[in-house]
């Protein structure tokens, strides 16, 4: 599949059906009081839809995305006026209300942070509109957070799931180098405190429900943190050839379960892990090898984007992750750490 307009609005149609649609919901809420008990709308103005919060982030990130990529889709026009008509600066100050409230202090951490980061990071790329203006104060909310968080994380999450950290790092480093250097920083810390002197990676993956890969994120991360000449180095001790020939693209027995749906997003997010650990040690003689790893993994994933709303609902952000190809995008893949020794 090339990321195309013809797949650029296909995805945007997917999109397009679910962030305003509010049920069926599963909400990331503690009640206290029997006042507490309200409608995901009325909770999230702007990110009611989708399922969940998260995924009504990265489902607009998917729509913002495609609509700079490709501005002559159909569709862009309706991703505009939606986006308008949501992020304004009433649902934006709602939404951080809601944070404020005495029990949100893990609301969506670290997933949904970060996916929003990530949107508003995507905001930023469409000068003719003030969306990224209105999602600041949102945004500088959760890198707050993120810095408060890092402090006191001891041990990383390691699960191919919504709590993976290094995941999560990724998409908020990209946020944080050009706008806050002191998160950047602590990220960089904690990465290298963390997966600095991991070697030979004897992980059991995939587990039965993961959208993640615990070994590629972290190297994806990794390579975002050295700089080639170190990574190319950290990664081949961490994951020698022996080890990444057991990833293998997964099987899904049943996409209308939520959890087990969960596995085409790893076949998805393994070949975007893949190809971009790939450009990362470019000229390295893994390339071709991490290349054609990933384009199997694609070639499973990319079927199943639409279907069952469970997987429906999610899966086009990661297709959309592994796609990208316009040379910005491409850029985003490289170092852009430390000088070369």
């Amino acid at each position: 599949m090339i990321l195309g307009p013809e797949v650029a609005e296909r995805f945007a149609g997917i999109a397009l059906s679910h962030v305003g649609r509010e049920y069926p919901h599963k909400l990331d809420h503690v009640l206290s009081l029997d006042s507490d008990a309200r409608t995901p709308r009325d909770l999230h103005p702007i990110f009611f839809g989708s399922f969940d919060w998260h995924s009504c982030v990265h489902g607009w990130w998917t729509l913002l995305t495609l609509r700079r990529m490709f501005p002559g889709i159909r569709s862009a026009g309706e991703i505009a006026a939606l986006a308008d008509k949501r992020l304004t600066m009433a649902n934006v100050a709602a939404e951080i209300a809601y944070l404020d409230r005495p029990m949100a202090g893990g609301f969506e951490r670290p997933y949904g942070w970060a996916w929003l980061l990530y949107l508003h990071h995507e905001a930023s790329r469409h000068a003719d509109r003030q969306w990224a203006d209105t999602l600041e104060p949102l945004a500088q909310t959760f890198a707050k957070r993120f810095m408060a968080y890092l402090a006191k994380l001891t041990y990383p999450i390691t699960v191919g799931t919504h709590f993976n950290t290094a995941f999560a790092l990724v998409l908020t480093r990209e946020w944080s180098m050009d706008r806050k250097p002191e998160l950047t920083l602590a990220i960089d810390h904690w990465a290298m405190r963390t997966f600095g002197d991991e070697r030979d990676y004897r992980g059991w993956e995939p587990g039965g429900d993961e959208f993640l890969s615990p070994a590629l994120t972290a190297a994806l991360l990794m390579s975002r943190v050295m700089n080639r000449a170190e990574f190319t180095g950290w990664f081949n001790a961490f994951l020698p050839e022996c080890a990444l020939a057991r990833f293998e693209p997964v099987e899904v027995s049943d996409r209308s379960d939520g959890k087990i749906a969960h596995l085409d997003g790893l076949n998805l997010s393994r070949g975007w892990c893949m190809n971009a650990i790939a450009v990362a040690i470019a000229p390295s003689p893994r390339v071709t090898s991490l290349e054609d790893r990933a384009k199997r993994h694609l070639d499973a994933g990319l079927p199943h984007v639409a279907g069952d709303y469970m997987g429906e609902h999610w899966l086009a952000t990661f297709a959309l992750l592994a796609l990208r190809l316009l040379p910005g995008e491409r850029a985003s893949c490289t170092p852009a750490k430390r000088d070369e020794p």
